[in-house]
């Protein structure tokens, strides 16, 4: 058990973590970052009586995907709890994942056949709409429930994405989730063809190809969607909850699958809302304040625009934010921390290892150390650079829930 968690003591106060996805940037115009771009009067009126700093996803010069990026603000070491991103796919929609399981996120995309071979015109197959989704969902798994024996689920995500489990007759042995992804990472190439990396792997890797296959025929007239391309297969994990940790009845507020099923796997319950827009998200935290002392907000399309190149969109989703910050502090949060999982810049069209800015509000900092919600500023606060898995380290103190270290 690590110090903090033998600190901890309970009480009646709330902490918000807001997340926007892929938050941090780098110079896209006149040498400003998107969040310099941006206009923010609220978040830079917080900014000034707030404590301000950066944090470090895994490690330096490391680039995170989503889910380590969002273990590390939840507490957990990202280097000791390797989760695949098929699980938290597959938990997010609502699908039961057994020790018998192999859990796999998918993404539609579009292919071009040359000379029998399908190459990759689009990995995303321009992000159908979530009801196309649906049906092409329901056409694959009407046509494939079993492979030699393995049961196949499969069910729709958000717009291009989709999870699905293969349920194997047996509990499989560690490391059958060794398997490369499919998915080329580049337009114009071949998928790849999924490897097992240890023996037990090499078998499901087996079942994965003739599914890839039964797939492609099951699409093939699809005008967009023609092709399944895979990644993040991965096996149930076994990680401590929240309230295990840090006594923390916490729950997600989320949109898209993949960041329910993360906060799930810490214990998170998961608050079901109609809408999907910070309107909505803000009334339901309204709604279950009383029930709750985490509250884990996600706000994605920061990442999606970077990831497009889009930094005018992300500018927007930042500025959109600012305009319902207001109603967030309405709610009288004692620890209010905005950040992100991870820096997506709009001109590397990718996640990246660049520190995050990160802003946590309460009664107890010192604040006054920047004018800013912005990277430049956040680096001069008193924060300074942290790894992310510390965060919830100042946001237990800062809610007064740690007691003194030693006599």
């Amino acid at each position: 058990m690590e110090a903090v968690e033998k600190l901890v003591q309970k009480n009646g106060s709330k902490i918000f973590l807001i997340v926007l996805d892929g938050l941090g940037g780098l110079p896209v115009r006149e040498g400003k970052t998107e969040l310099e771009v941006a206009k923010t009067p609220n978040l830079d009126a917080l900014a000034k009586k707030s404590a301000l700093g950066m944090h470090v996803p895994v490690d330096y010069g490391i680039t995170p995907g989503s889910g380590p990026g969002h273990l590390g603000l939840f507490g957990y070491d990202p280097l000791k709890y390797e989760i695949g991103r098929g699980i938290l796919e597959a938990l997010g929609l609502g699908l039961e994942v057994r020790s018998t399981d192999i859990a796999i996120r998918g993404n539609y995309a579009t292919v071009e056949y040359v000379n029998g071979k399908p190459v990759v015109k689009d990995r995303r197959a321009g992000r159908i709409p979530t009801e196309e989704n649906r049906r092409i969902t329901k056409k694959i798994q009407e046509s494939i429930r079993e492979i030699d024996g393995v049961e196949v689920i499969i069910a729709p995500g958000m717009e291009h994405r989709t999870a699905i489990v293969l349920r194997f007759p047996e509990p499989l042995e560690e490391g059958s989730d060794r398997i490369n992804d499919t998915d080329p990472q580049e337009v114009g190439k071949e998928p790849l063809e999924p490897v097992g990396e240890t023996p037990q792997a090499q078998k499901v890797a087996q079942v994965v190809k003739k599914f890839i296959d039964r797939v492609a025929e099951v699409l093939k007239d699809e005008p967009k969607a023609n092709y399944l391309l895979l990644r993040g297969f991965a096996q149930k994990p076994n990680i401590p909850t929240m309230e295990e940790r840090f006594g923390l009845r916490s729950c997600c507020i989320a949109v898209y699958p993949m960041y329910k099923g993360l906060a799930s796997l810490v214990g998170m319950d998961i608050i079901e809302f109609e809408g999907n827009d910070l309107k909505s998200q803000i009334e339901t935290l309204k709604r279950v304040k009383e029930s709750y002392d985490f509250f884990f907000v996600h706000v994605k399309k920061t990442d999606s625009y970077g990831e497009d190149g889009n930094w005018e969109g992300k500018v927007s989703v930042i500025e959109d934010f600012d305009k319902h910050l207001p109603k967030f502090l309405e709610l009288k949060p004692d620890v209010l921390a905005i950040t992100g999982d991870h820096s997506t810049p709009s001109v590397l069209k990718g996640h990246s290892w660049h520190p995050v800015p990160l802003l946590i509000h309460s009664p107890y900092v010192l604040g006054g150390t920047a004018e800013r919600f912005t990277e430049r500023e956040c680096v001069k606060g008193e924060i300074g650079i942290i790894p992310a898995k510390k965060i919830i380290n100042l946001l237990l103190a800062n809610s007064l829930r740690l007691k003194k270290f030693g006599a």
